[in-house]
């Protein structure tokens, strides 16, 4: 099972190694995460996706309210929630592929951001499954580096 928590710390140094700890020291798997300031300077948004057992996702939620950096927690699962990643990937092209890589680029909404003479690197926006689907959909055409953002996610009104 897999649980999306947004938690709402206090920006300082160390935040992040203390929440990290943690999940260390307790075995709970993070998949990802990302971190940034809110409209608060003083306040950082985490956006932690895990996966685990019910009672290891609710531990999770118990130990991370006991942190004292932590202000707030919003604990929810995929499909009550707006999930996105930023990807970019390069790719060696020549005359053979370069249609091929262009037509994946169209079907699922990427866009060429750079390129040179034999490099092309693609960014796109989607949910983690698209962007796993399009990285599965270059396989075969000379992925040269992938790079993503871990999950950014909200609470679906």
């Amino acid at each position: 099972m897999k649980r999306i928590y947004s938690v709402l710390v206090e920006n300082r140094a160390g935040v992040l190694c203390k929440v990290a700890g943690l999940f260390w020291r307790r075995c709970f798997n993070i998949d990802s995460l990302t971190v940034g300031e809110t409209e608060d300077p003083a306040v950082s948004n985490m956006i932690i996706v895990s996966t685990g057992e019910e009672h290891t996702l609710e531990q999770i939620e118990k130990q991370l309210n006991k942190k004292i950096d932590v202000i707030k927690i919003n604990a929810f699962h995929e499909t009550d929630s707006i999930c996105r990643e930023l990807l970019f990937v390069k790719v060696k092209y020549n005359r053979n592929n370069r249609k091929d890589i262009m037509e994946n680029c169209e079907i699922m909404g990427a866009e060429i951001v750079d390129m040179n003479e034999t490099l092309m690197t693609l960014q796109m926006c989607d949910t983690p499954d698209r962007i796993k689907t399009f990285i599965l959909s270059l396989k075969g055409l000379g992925i040269v580096e992938v790079t993503r953002t871990g999950t950014l996610a909200t609470a679906k009104l």
